[in-house]
């Protein structure tokens, strides 16, 4: 069952409004009226902005994205207890009870819709897919057939015909999808008729869980699946707990616990039950899925969001109680095919362990007390490089293509006008005033064309002794936003090494000289 534009939805906002929800700088839902201006997923904010510039840029909260949708599964629960959540927006469940009791897939499907509509009060719509697996029935609820009736069902067997005309992007793995488009794939059945042994000898378990896929079967052959080991984690809560960071306090520990569990085993969970009692005697519990390998970081991200729609949802899935008991439990557990770490550099345990100790920080200070660079444009150095929170990147990500020894290459807009390369190291946060001499005792001015009216030789700060100027580069003139009288600027900025040996970075605004940067 998936819910459109389910983001947007949470935040509040209507589908005729014209706004775009960002996580990590790109846009990752739109309303209808804002994808009819152009603003679609993988948009980086800018480019959003340049193609709509009504559209309302509103950042991710999955907390809240996962307590709106409580309302929603008390709903199928209604239906079937059973229900396994993805994430918020999208759950799936096993059809073949519910579906011999309500009279096949197809009513069932309908019930699903009628419910889950019912339960959405027209914020939004939801369409429902029926298919063998859940890769079949995900793109069964989201193909063009399912818009009309709201559910498209795919009869036992039939997945693979299903599947086979849908482009080769469907599979969602951007680096092995270029690859097979180059070689002439270019759709699911294409990829399902390759030898299976073949596909394994040259795409790795990754191309054979994609072949596995296209071909419409489970992600997992069941010969393979690990047997179910009794490795749930519980703690007691004393006093109970009434807030969600209490309660996800505690999750943490646990997670840590169970991860440990499992790599002693060699083995990695991907789904885990999340299941509470308070101190009336009450118990809830939900399934998340993940595709691939849930962490240590993942489990608790899925705590706090499931323990934020239980402490802080609606009255009908609020407890009457506090929290006494926590419990997490690992259900569809398989072998864990580690990682080979590159050559030079990558991935360590130390950076394993940072990142454990930050995820706790920002668990106990918020999502804003934790956060980490990363390259944006911009012509200036401070404007080159900023400080994001921690939870809207994908740190894990980032650490898995740093140790399969592939370089993080980012890819920027030319900036006419930017520095060359190297960066200064130390950017200050107030630009310092200082005197910027010629020869003959004059301040130095930058013509409108470009032009310093004499070289450059010798700096005065404020209170310090004079610097002979050794070398110099620039001037580098910029006139930014120039249609736009409020926000426009025009500088020009100056490299020099003084006698001391220092480099540095001087800007010229308004007449007046400033310290912009430091080289090391």
């Amino acid at each position: 069952m998936w819910c459109l534009d389910w983001p947007v939805v949470a935040a509040g906002y209507t589908p005729d409004q014209l706004v775009a929800v960002v996580w990590a700088n790109r846009v990752v839902a739109s309303s209808a009226a804002a994808r009819e201006r152009g603003v679609t997923r993988g948009l980086r904010r800018r480019e959003a902005q340049g193609r709509c510039p009504q559209v309302e840029v509103v950042e991710r909260d999955l907390s809240v994205e996962a307590r709106a949708f409580e309302r929603v599964l008390l709903a199928v629960e209604q239906i079937t207890p059973r229900v396994e959540l993805t994430r918020p927006g999208r759950c799936a469940f096993p059809t073949r009870g519910p579906s011999r009791y309500f009279g096949g897939d197809q009513a069932l499907a309908e019930l699903v819709h009628e419910k889950v509509t019912e339960a959405l009060r027209g914020s939004t719509t939801c369409r429902v897919g029926v298919a063998d697996g859940p890769f079949a029935s995900e793109l069964a609820a989201r193909h063009r057939r399912s818009e009309a009736t709201g559910s498209l069902v795919i009869d036992p067997g039939e997945a693979p015909p299903f599947l086979a005309p849908l482009a080769i992007t469907t599979l969602e793995r951007p680096e092995l999808s270029d690859v097979l488009f180059r070689l002439g794939v270019t759709t699911l059945g294409d990829y399902a008729k390759l030898p299976a042994a073949d596909v394994l000898a040259r795409f790795g378990d990754e191309g054979l869980l994609a072949h596995r896929l296209a071909s419409g079967l489970d992600e997992r052959p069941p010969a393979t699946r690990m047997p179910l080991l009794d490795m749930a984690v519980t703690a007691e809560i004393d006093p109970p707990a009434e807030r969600v960071d209490q309660a996800a306090f505690v999750a943490r520990s646990l997670a840590e616990q169970l991860n440990e569990a499992l790599e002693k085993r060699g083995a990695v969970c991907t789904t885990v039950a999340i299941e509470a009692e308070t101190e009336q005697g009450e118990t809830q519990v939900r399934w998340w899925r993940h595709e691939g390998a849930l962490s240590a970081a993942a489990i608790v991200d899925r705590a706090r969001w499931q323990l934020d729609g239980w402490l802080n949802g609606s009255e009908v899935s609020r407890p009457t109680g506090g929290l006494i008991r926590l419990t997490l439990a690992p259900e569809d557990i398989v072998a864990a095919k580690g990682r080979q770490l590159g050559f030079w550099g990558g991935a360590t345990e130390a950076d394993d362990r940072a990142l454990r100790a930050l995820t706790r920080v920002q668990g106990l200070l918020g999502i804003e007390a934790v956060q980490v660079p990363e390259l944006a444009g911009g012509r200036s150095p401070g404007e080159q490089v900023r400080l994001i929170p921690l939870a809207t990147t994908d740190t894990e990500a980032r650490l898995e293509t740093e140790s399969s020894g592939q370089a993080t290459k980012v890819t920027l807009p030319p900036w006419p006008g930017r520095l060359p390369t190297p960066s200064p190291a130390t950017i200050h946060q107030a630009a310092l005033p200082l005197g910027v001499l010629g020869s003959d005792g004059n301040a130095v001015a930058v013509s409108g064309r470009g032009l310093l009216s004499a070289p450059p030789v010798r700096l005065v700060f404020p209170g310090e002794q004079p610097r002979n100027v050794e070398a110099w580069a620039g001037p580098w003139p910029i006139d930014e936003r120039w249609w736009d009288d409020r926000t426009r600027r025009r500088c020009a900025r100056l490299q020099v090494v003084t006698s001391d040996g220092i480099a540095r970075l001087l800007v010229l605004e308004g007449g007046a000289w400033f310290l912009e940067a430091t080289y090391d």
